[in-house]
């Protein structure tokens, strides 16, 4: 899944799924951190949130748009886009997947109780609910977002700390979908995930981006490929096999975004 981020993001995501069909699919939404962008656009907010609406219409129907996202909240980068639009257009987005019925792939950052208070009246409307990507919160706020019926995905970012770790043991299979959210989020040697890196098998050669070829990574950059770590390292905490985890997250997925296959 590629992630839009604001509009144009959008597009390119959707340009990508159109490229490689069956491969890649895109998200469709303006992130928190772009949230003053719906100020700023010529025509203003309105005429934003029409061209949103129009390419997450066209772009399911195509089969190209399987979520709406990424969208929510961020407070610790207010610097980026203060709090009065973060809530004025996470609640004008989720009116719009609401209105497109898409499942959601949310962002929350030290806002769990507005988060919460805006999202759970409308999830009824949303059979498929979303995913919490890239999750970082508490104990008690990964059981709120379970008990609203939500998934919860994991990356590195979710795996910093010990207290992830007892996070993320607690995270139900059910509920349990993995990511990388490359270029960002890998697990890094200062992180306390990594120790149960040891025995995991190897991630194809990184390389300085002007000797890329195919079948290496890009070196500093976070990729697909490294999700098989990810699934290794939850497989360790929670003293199960990769296979159970990969199987879970799978299902998972399918069940929520389709990505072409049959739940």
């Amino acid at each position: 899944m590629v992630t839009g981020s604001d509009l144009e993001e959008s597009r390119r995501a959707l340009q990508l799924a159109h490229d490689y069909p069956g491969f890649c699919y895109a998200t469709v939404g303006v992130h928190p951190c772009q949230a003053k962008m719906f100020d700023e656009y010529p025509g203003g907010p309105s005429k934003m949130l029409e061209e949103l609406r129009t390419l997450a219409l066209q772009s399911k129907e195509n089969g190209q748009a399987v979520a709406f996202g990424e969208i929510g909240l961020d407070y610790d980068r207010l610097f980026l886009s203060a709090k009065e639009p973060q809530l004025k257009y996470f609640e004008a987005q989720l009116d719009l997947a609401v209105e497109i019925q898409l499942p959601l792939f949310l962002h929350s950052r030290a806002a769990s109780e507005d988060f919460e208070k805006l999202l759970g009246p409308r999830l009824a409307k949303l059979p498929k609910r979303g995913l919490v990507h890239s999750f970082t919160g508490t104990l008690e706020e990964m059981e709120r977002m379970v008990a609203l019926g939500l998934d919860i995905g994991v990356n590195g970012c979710s795996l910093k700390t010990e207290e992830n770790l007892e996070v993320v043991k607690a995270i139900p299979l059910e509920r349990l979908q993995i990511e990388t959210d490359g270029p960002w989020c890998e697990i890094r040697p200062s992180h306390a995930s990594s120790k149960y890196l040891k025995g995991a098998p190897e991630l194809p050669k990184a390389v300085k981006k002007e000797k890329w070829q195919k079948g290496l990574m890009v070196k500093g950059r976070n990729e697909p490929a490294a999700i098989a770590h990810v699934a290794y390292v939850i497989a360790q905490i929670k003293g199960i096999t990769v296979e159970e985890v990969c199987e879970a997250a799978w299902n998972n997925s399918i069940k929520m975004f389709g990505l072409g296959e049959d739940a």
